[in-house]
């Protein structure tokens, strides 16, 4: 088990500090706003002892305030685990954000392992939190809202039917050597065939648009034939295995491990070989939802929204709302690829929930606009839509409307959210997620998030005078 109690400080911490030893004033600002929110340090704190059955015992772990200070320093500086872990260990004053202080500080898996812990309702939860004490302090007001979204990529190659095979059969094979090396008397009656896999994918990925006419559909078939006998001869690897017997506890946790993998691979490799097929051999369109991009993040989509520059994107789109103030208000991880215009309503709903009233202004890019989005915004209060019709031809009302001084002020506002965008990306590490699964992907954004709000609202602590508050709020 791991005690996560929070350290006690000594001598010569207590003595530095004496000495006026600080942070830089942005990070002081987000320490000291982190020192009130005795909730969010609870938050973590319940995902880090889930599942332990005594916390309280056990060597020294990363406490609950160390793991949310460290991934907070983290997405602002935009460090990996081992750059993360060194800057810590060399400074005294990032010592002192991350609660460390003179303690020894961990290994860099020990953060991977602390934040792998984070659930991303968690992750939700810190960022509302942070939202509604910038609103109490009266930072923000809710008044201007601007929305956009934007696509995240997953850490995956780009995926051909031929690479998907490839990536099948040498994870298989992989995992079944490691079965072997576990085994008492290892694997019976599997054949190695990557390098002829291998070598067939090569020649598939090095074709001409003229020789793919000709020669694909036969190397094709080469390379599924090869893949099925892969999976069914790893299949019976597994059948054997679970039976064989007189193992001590952890070996068998180990190998029933190694089994478990070696069967949910073969399961996505099953559906590259069914989407190849249909694919390539029965010339029909597979649907998107039905196809797998990846056999190591199968939770990716193909995104696609019309850019020149990237006419397709591998990952997820996220939604994003942000004021005025720039806090970004709520966000979301969307499932497939869903139209703009499916968001207003609901962006709207959960604006209401957090200031109990709607905006005074709600701007967005023509992707957005609808007739039912602008009666919605209607609806819900807003004074000012600034929505850009998409298409069809624009009424004489509706030329005036955005040729009018309001409207394109209210579209100069929108442009903001696109540097917001490409300061998550840049600077706080949101461009591409090298975290495996669904749940660290949402973590990552929303630890990125919650990244810039706090420096938000830091730097409008330091300089900025507070927005004007609403009755409602």
């Amino acid at each position: 088990m791991t005690r996560i109690a929070e350290p006690q400080l000594g001598f010569a911490d207590l003595e530095l500090r004496h000495q006026g030893v600080h942070l830089d004033p942005l990070l002081q600002a987000v320490a000291a706003f982190l020192d009130d929110q005795a909730t969010l340090v609870e938050q973590v704190r319940q995902d880090l002892v889930r599942g332990l059955k005594n916390p309280n015992t056990g060597r020294s772990g990363i406490t609950p305030s160390q793991a949310l200070r460290s991934l907070i320093l983290m997405r602002v500086k935009n460090w990996d685990y081992r750059e993360l872990r060194e800057r810590i260990n060399d400074g005294y004053t990032l010592r002192g954000f991350t609660n460390f202080d003179s303690h020894r500080v961990p290994k860099h898996d020990a953060f991977n392992r602390a934040f792998t812990r984070l659930t991303p309702e968690t992750m939700r939860a810190i960022n509302q939190a942070v939202v509604q004490t910038a609103v109490q302090l009266g930072l923000e007001d809710g008044r201007c809202l601007r929305v956009d979204t934007t696509v995240v990529a997953t850490d995956i190659h780009y995926p051909t039917d031929a690479t998907l095979l490839w990536d099948t059969v040498r994870t298989v094979t992989r995992l079944v050597d490691k079965l072997h090396e576990e085994l008492p008397r290892g694997v019976q009656g599997f054949t190695h065939r990557t390098r002829s896999a291998r070598r067939r994918m090569q020649e598939l990925e090095r074709m001409s648009a003229t020789q793919r006419q000709t020669q694909q559909v036969p190397k094709y078939r080469e390379l599924l034939r090869i893949t099925e006998q892969v999976l069914e001869n790893a299949r019976q690897v597994v059948k054997k295995t679970a039976k064989v017997k007189g193992m001590d506890v952890i070996r068998r946790a180990v190998i029933d491990q190694l089994c478990q993998q070696i069967t949910a691979y073969r399961g996505l490799g099953e559906k590259v070989i069914d989407q190849t097929r249909r694919r390539v051999l029965d010339g029909e369109q597979v649907p998107v939802d039905e196809k797998v991009y990846s056999i190591f993040e199968d939770h990716t989509d193909l995104i696609k929204r019309g850019k020149q520059r990237t006419p397709v994107e591998f990952g997820h789109k996220v939604f994003l709302a942000e004021s005025a103030q720039g806090l970004i208000t709520d966000y979301q991880v969307l499932d497939g690829n869903p139209a703009d215009t499916n968001q207003v309503k609901t962006s709207l709903d959960r604006h209401q929930q957090v200031f109990q009233h709607g905006p005074e202004l709600y701007a967005g890019d023509r992707g957005f606009y609808s007739a039912e989005n602008e009666e919605h915004c209607r609806q819900a209060g807003v004074s000012r839509v600034c929505l850009p019709q998409r298409g069809g031809q624009k009424t004489a009302e509706r030329e005036a409307l955005e040729r009018s001084p309001a409207f394109k002020k209210g579209q100069r506002f929108r442009v903001g959210i696109e540097g917001r965008i490409s300061v998550l990306f840049r600077g706080r590490g949101m461009k591409r997620c090298r975290a495996k699964g669904r749940e660290r992907f949402e973590v990552l954004v929303g630890a990125a998030v919650l990244a810039n709000n706090l420096l938000r609202i830091a730097d409008l602590l330091l300089h900025r005078k507070p927005a004007r508050l609403s009755k409602a709020a």
